[in-house]
């Protein structure tokens, strides 16, 4: 079944081209079509578009087939070309007339786009939940080993002392800003663009008001254009808040890797979750986080090819955005896996005591020389040549001492205050909104 059919069959080669992978992908848009489509003919009956006995009856089936998809029983039928023709189908099949109502005033352009729009925002929702416990983790690691020094680098070289207590918290602070960009593409996507059809609106008197209120959507794509050159804007700008937290997440996995490594010898982690070599026999491989590093990678480059099939496209529909579904749909079930390896690592990292015993740091403490002096009132830049003459002569003999005590520093982590940040970001999401609108419209 095709929601275009004319009665002129389509060249069997072609119909497989241009369906692409509509019906495995689709599945994954069934809750939000049937959801769309409660709405939207809510919407109808008030208009005039339909008959209250026919809303009940419409609603009743819609409920039987939203629960089908839930079961996972849902399946789009041979022959049938989406998800949108597939709710139809069965409409039209147990209800006769009344199932061939529910497209006035719709297109299958609006209708993938209310579609994406519902699908992105539950799984933002997913993500966000993942992120807390993933922030949780590193919060909790941080107050574990918030005495604990390690070596501070700049270009790689010995620089500073910092504390394991500062770095894991540094990727919990990082993934509250990673947040709020997350946020940011959850408040795009969160218009209703239901009701402007092909891109040009309709005729009848729709009540867009209406379905934005009975979908939880913020507010309107008010300009029917508009609302269809989201397509694939949305999508960009969601994929490029994921690939700014798998970036976050790949760079925690560098450092672990390298801090695992015998030249840094900083952390472990229990042999059952590390690998070996086929012809070395001492080797513990940190393939968890080399792959979590590629993973994070590979998602980073998503928003870019999101923004290659938009490139030159003008205003109006194109089948070119067909595509982006392809890449898009599945990054979630991506990033989901890579927070849930993370956090599940992260809680097992053994953190290795007494680093800086080692003479090779010694001149960590060079800073805390210098400020010593000034705090005797040796000016700065005369205390920095005097500690880097004893250096160069070979005489310099730290005290492996921190005293440090401002905000976000070894002895003021800021914890609490790092994750009065997050949640206030977390709760700006306000998922509990979400379930109340799903569970009003299938009542």
């Amino acid at each position: 079944m095709k929601l275009w059919e004319k009665g002129t069959p389509v060249n069997e080669i072609i119909e497989a081209y241009t369906v692409g992978r509509d019906r495995e992908l689709d599945i994954y848009l069934a809750e939000s079509d049937v959801l769309g489509t409660i709405a939207h003919i809510i919407m109808l009956e008030s208009v005039g578009l339909l008959e209250a006995d026919e809303l009940i009856t419409l609603r009743k089936e819609l409920s039987i087939i939203y629960q089908s998809v839930l079961d996972g029983t849902f399946t789009i039928e041979p022959g049938v070309e989406d998800v949108h023709s597939q709710v139809e189908f069965l409409l039209t099949q147990r209800l006769g007339e009344s199932g061939k109502k529910v497209h006035s005033g719709r297109s299958r352009n609006d209708q993938v786009l209310v579609d994406l729009r519902l699908f992105t925002r539950d799984n933002i929702l997913d993500v966000v939940s993942s992120v807390q416990l993933l922030f949780t983790a590193l919060q909790s690691q941080s107050e574990t080993y918030k005495e604990v020094l390690l070596p501070g680098y700049t270009h790689l070289q010995v620089a500073m002392p910092s504390s394991f207590g500062l770095w894991f918290g540094a990727y919990a602070e990082a993934l509250s800003d990673d947040l709020q960009l997350l946020l940011s593409a959850y408040r795009i996507n969160n218009q209703n663009p239901l009701g402007s059809a092909a891109g040009y609106g309709s005729s009848f008197p729709l009540n867009r008001t209406l379905t934005t209120k009975l979908l939880g959507f913020d507010d309107l794509n008010y300009n029917v254009v508009y609302a269809q050159m989201g397509r694939g804007k949305v999508e960009k700008i969601t994929a490029y808040a994921l690939s700014n937290l798998a970036s976050t997440i790949g760079r925690m996995a560098t450092d672990l890797c390298l801090y695992m490594s015998q030249n840094f010898g900083f952390i472990t982690l229990p042999d059952e979750l590390t690998t070996g070599s086929s012809i070395m026999p001492h080797k513990k491989n940190p393939d968890v986080f080399e792959l979590l590093r590629a993973r994070c990678n590979r998602l980073q480059s998503l928003s870019v090819e999101i923004g290659n099939i938009m490139t030159n496209l003008p205003s109006g529909y194109f089948r070119d955005m067909q595509m982006i579904k392809e890449s898009f749909i599945p990054a979630f079930a991506e990033i989901q896996t890579i927070l849930y390896i993370a956090t599940f690592m992260i809680k097992k990292v053994e953190v290795k005591k007494d680093i800086l015993s080692d003479p090779k740091y010694k001149f960590l403490f060079s800073v805390e020389a210098v400020n010593k002096a000034v705090l005797q009132g040796v000016p700065f830049r005369d205390a920095y040549k005097l500690i880097g003459k004893q250096i160069a002569e070979g005489t310099f003999n730290p005290q492996m001492e921190i005293h440090h005590t401002h905000e976000g520093s070894i002895g003021n982590l800021c914890n609490q205050e790092i994750a009065l940040k997050f949640q206030t970001v977390y709760q700006a999401f306000e998922p509990e909104k979400i379930v109340a609108i799903k569970q009003n419209l299938i009542a």
